[in-house]
C-alpha cells in the first residue's frame, strides 16, 4: 500500500515543473509543495527520490542515554 504520493504539476507562468507530496496517499492537499524550478516531470521526480535517498543513508545520531 502506497503511503506518499508524488505528482509534477506544470506551472503554466514559469514554465517549469514542481511538486506536490501527498501523505496520506490519498489526501485531497498535498502535504508539502515545490518551487516551480523543474524542465520535466522526470526530473522532478528524480530529485525527489534523491533526496529521500540521501535522507534515507544519512547515519543517525546517537540519542543520549540516560
Amino acid at each position: 500500500m502506497p503511503l506518499i504520493r508524488i505528482e509534477p504539476v506544470l506551472d503554466q507562468k514559469a514554465g517549469k515543473y514542481f511538486l506536490e507530496i501527498y501523505s496520506p496517499h490519498d489526501a485531497e492537499v498535498p502535504f508539502v509543495t515545490t518551487q516551480p524550478r523543474y524542465q520535466s516531470p522526470a526530473a522532478a521526480e528524480n530529485d525527489v527520490i534523491a533526496i529521500i535517498a540521501a535522507a534515507a543513508s544519512t547515519p543517525r545520531k546517537a540519542e543520549p542515554r540516560g
